[in-house]
């Protein structure tokens, strides 16, 4: 499979070959909603009904993925009766991958017909108020990843210069929080700022990133969401808060403790979203 060396491939050629891929395994379904499952979240995928799992090796372009947790796998059928594909893990820009490669398969998904994506991920708390184990509904994000994925020629059904100011739709937000409340499911709110990794962050970067107003911080997910702003695609997301940031608690970080939260809180987790993609076609 030749991902980086497709570079020179028009991106439109790229997406239109891994769709065409995705609609060979799963015939006429017609997805409402995009799903990217971050660590500890992988296995909402298994509860879909009429599944259909497409490993990421069998579909062309597709990066690759090499973190813990994520299992590389699409699945595409019903969840909550919603039509949906999932994506179980994703390419960081960490593992060496360009912004835009990253970021195909949100494109794919677009070209689907999704409406609506969603996106999560594991955070570090710096939010006093926070702490691991609780889950932030995502209100904005902070991209200090040092790249775009929209950078380079304008990709056809683009937005050149999309509007960012409700990145993460605050009806579908409006949505997440009422039914966060119906299921008793406490949800937190804030801010998320996105780094590259994959060392985690200094004590004074994160002081930093507190005085920049971010509430959590972590190494994925910004890119997706860029993405989708260009390609008119609403968006909602929820970080999952597995550790404090650097300098917040003595404890060193591991991506085992990231790991061993995500395992504790996954159920309460899956029960939010489950609950919000029952609801959401009526949102859309």
């Amino acid at each position: 499979m030749n991902v980086e060396g497709g570079e020179t491939m028009e991106v439109e050629a790229r997406v239109a070959e891994a769709a065409s891929a995705v609609r060979a395994r799963t015939g006429d379904l017609e997805p409402v909603v995009g799903l990217v499952l971050g660590s500890g979240l992988g296995s909402l995928g298994d509860e879909f009904e009429e599944a259909v799992t497409v490993p990421y090796e069998d579909l062309p372009h597709w990066p690759p993925v090499g973190v813990a947790g994520h299992s590389g796998t699409l699945v595409a059928g019903f969840l909550q009766g919603a039509p949906a594909v999932a994506l179980k893990g994703r390419a960081h820009l960490y593992e060496g991958h360009s912004a835009g490669v990253a970021t195909l398969p949100v494109r794919v998904m677009a070209a689907l017909g999704i409406r609506a994506l969603f996106v999560s991920n594991a955070a570090g708390a710096i939010n006093p108020d926070f702490e691991p184990g609780d889950l932030m509904l995502i209100s904005d994000h902070l991209n200090l990843m040092g790249q775009n994925p929209l950078t380079g020629p304008v990709v056809a059904g683009d937005d050149r210069f999309p509007d960012m100011t409700d990145a993460y739709d605050s009806s579908l937000r409006i949505l997440a929080r009422e039914t966060a409340l119906s299921a008793g499911v406490p949800l937190k709110e804030g801010v998320y700022a996105g780094l590259l990794g994959p060392s985690y962050e200094t004590p004074a970067e994160i002081r930093m990133l507190e005085r920049m107003g971010a509430d959590a911080v972590g190494m994925s997910t910004v890119p997706e969401v860029i993405v989708a702003g260009a390609l008119g695609l609403r968006c909602f997301g929820v970080s999952c808060m597995t550790n404090y940031a650097a300098g917040i608690s003595p404890e060193p970080l591991s991506h085992t403790d990231v790991m061993e939260v995500t395992e504790r809180v996954g159920g309460q987790f899956r029960a939010l979203v489950r609950a919000v993609i029952g609801r959401i076609e009526s949102a859309l």
